[in-house]
């Protein structure tokens, strides 16, 4: 047995996050080519700026939408572990409420876009 004490690792537990937030940006990707110029267009908001993400991001939509998809699943899967096994540390990253707020917003706002990728094409 050995009787070192563990590192002290604040950057522990922050894959949910990253993971997360990449969702978001594939998602946003994805859906920038039909569905979010469609419901912004509707509310009253410009949407010329998202010609140029659209036209990068329409030939490979489809992967975009499977990394979204697989991205946000594991991110909420991560932040569902975090939050009911309680595997962060005190004084990691991941045990602040604020950043587990900021992914709980990101899974969210990421599946919205998602459907709006998928729904409308």
């Amino acid at each position: 047995m050995s009787d070192r004490a563990p590192r002290a690792r604040p950057l522990a537990g922050i894959g949910a996050a990253w993971l997360t937030w990449g969702g978001v940006g594939a998602a946003f990707g994805a859906a920038s080519c039909c569905g979010l110029p469609f419901l912004l267009a509707s509310a009253g908001l410009g949407v010329a700026w998202l010609g140029g993400i659209a036209r990068l991001a329409d030939p490979v939509r489809g992967v975009l939408l499977a990394g979204a998809t697989g991205a946000l699943a594991v991110g909420a899967g991560l932040l569902a572990r975090q939050q009911w096994r309680r595997v962060c540390v005190p004084g990691a990253v991941c045990a602040g409420p604020v950043l587990r707020g900021l992914t709980l917003l990101g899974l969210l706002v990421g599946a919205a876009l998602v459907y709006v990728g998928w729904a409308y094409v």
